[in-house]
């Protein structure tokens, strides 16, 4: 099936992934949401942490890992009552900030923070105690930009600067920080929800830069300790720019060994199917495409409208990957100029406004036929090499309502 493998279980599939990683610096996984991301990350971190006589006899957590429950740690203070002190606080029952007061991570989060926002920030600790110990941790932090104190920043603003953090963690790692001996993985899951397109794109070029480094990292003694790196996104753009970051090779640096995968689930639950890909970026939006032929099925599939938002940025890509500035040359390579007229009309009305992808509401019957004639046409004409997991087929027309019998 097209170099398609099938894993019936997240721990068959962490398997799999750790047996990559033996021989691969990196491994990069395109996924859309609601595949499993975050779960495969959590089973691959604790997969890392369990006993085994020869591999990890003392059981200790071999992963370093960024996903969502890293951001669930840092939770926002409005301060409803004085409306005045807004802070994000931090959860210190997590050892993720057990090392922060020894790393001496501000100057390191404020390299990178600079980069992307225009905001400062001030870290507050305090004593906590934890089993016979008493260590100091990050309380809450606060945020600042030029005389105004106490802001309020953005969700966009405070997931770059939680993002900021952990790379400033992974610095650390790499040097070789005692707090961090063991550590043989880092797995990195979706770091740039909230993110506009130029921030996508700077945050790729600096955590391939990273993950380059932690590819050719030396111990003490001069040997490779390199630290092994799992990548999974379903923001397209931002996974495009991390292949080509990796792929390319550096002067007076070696090769970065990498492999890149789709993973997918097909039913929506039970197994998991991963496809190796070396093909262009385009390859997911070819993928996007195939989802909405599922989406499409009259029987098996649901629609909603704003899945001709999508249709209409396949259209687009598809058009800008042939040299055409606009979704105009995917219709006029259809065959009737009617449907030419309808279609863009449909398109354009459909695709935007009330029927955005915030209010999921599923589409009337008539649209549905629509779309569907849509994606029929378009699929047939431009002759997609789908992936293997959905039938190459265009989807079929619903079936005609049966007449009510004779009264």
């Amino acid at each position: 099936m097209n170099g398609i493998r099938t894993y019936q279980s997240l721990g068959k599939l962490v398997t799999r992934l750790r047996d990559d990683l033996n021989a691969a610096d990196l491994l990069l996984l395109y996924a859309y949401n609601r595949t499993g991301k975050t779960r495969l990350s959590m089973q691959f971190k604790d997969a890392g942490k369990r006993k085994h006589k020869t591999k990890n006899p003392t059981g200790t957590p071999d992963t370093l890992y960024f996903n969502a429950f890293t951001e669930d740690l840092f939770v926002w203070e409005n301060d409803l009552d004085g409306d005045s002190v807004r802070r994000l606080q931090l959860n210190e029952k997590s050892s993720f900030f057990n090392a922060m007061t020894e790393l001496a991570l501000e100057e390191t989060i404020d390299l990178y923070l600079s980069r992307y926002a225009d905001f400062d920030f001030d870290f507050t600790y305090k004593d906590v105690q934890q089993g016979e110990e008493t260590i100091s941790k990050p309380d809450f932090v606060s945020f600042r930009k030029g005389d105004q104190t106490n802001i309020k920043v953005s969700r966009g603003e405070q997931n770059i600067f939680v993002w900021c953090i952990f790379m400033a963690i992974c610095e650390r790692m790499l040097d070789g920080h005692e707090s961090y001996q063991g550590k043989k993985y880092l797995y990195i899951d979706d770091p740039i929800s909230s993110l506009d397109d130029n921030n996508a794109i700077s945050v790729a070029c600096d955590l391939a830069k990273l993950l380059r480094r932690a590819a050719t990292r030396k111990d003490a003694a001069g040997g490779a300790a390199p630290i092994k790196v799992i990548f999974s996104s379903h923001h397209a753009l931002f996974f495009n720019v991390m292949c080509n970051e990796v792929g390319r090779r550096i002067d007076g640096e070696p090769k970065i060994t990498h492999k890149r995968y789709f993973l997918h689930r097909p039913g929506g639950d039970g197994a998991y199917t991963l496809q190796a890909t070396d093909d262009t970026p385009f390859f997911h939006h070819v993928a996007a495409l195939a989802e909405l032929q599922r989406a499409a099925d009259p029987t098996e599939g649901k629609l909603y409208t704003f899945h001709f938002n999508a249709l209409r940025s396949i259209m687009e890509k598809t058009a800008s990957f042939f040299g055409h500035p606009g979704m105009d040359f995917c219709l006029k390579a259809l065959d009737n100029e009617e449907d030419r007229a309808l279609f863009n009309r449909a398109l354009n009305l459909l695709s935007h406004g009330a029927y955005a992808i915030h209010e999921p509401t599923e589409m009337g019957e008539d649209n549905k036929e629509l779309f569907r004639r849509i994606l029929r046409e378009f699929v047939t004409r431009f002759d997609f090499a789908l992936p293997g997991f959905v039938p190459a087929k265009p989807p079929a027309p619903a079936p005609a309502p049966e007449e009510a019998p004779a009264q």
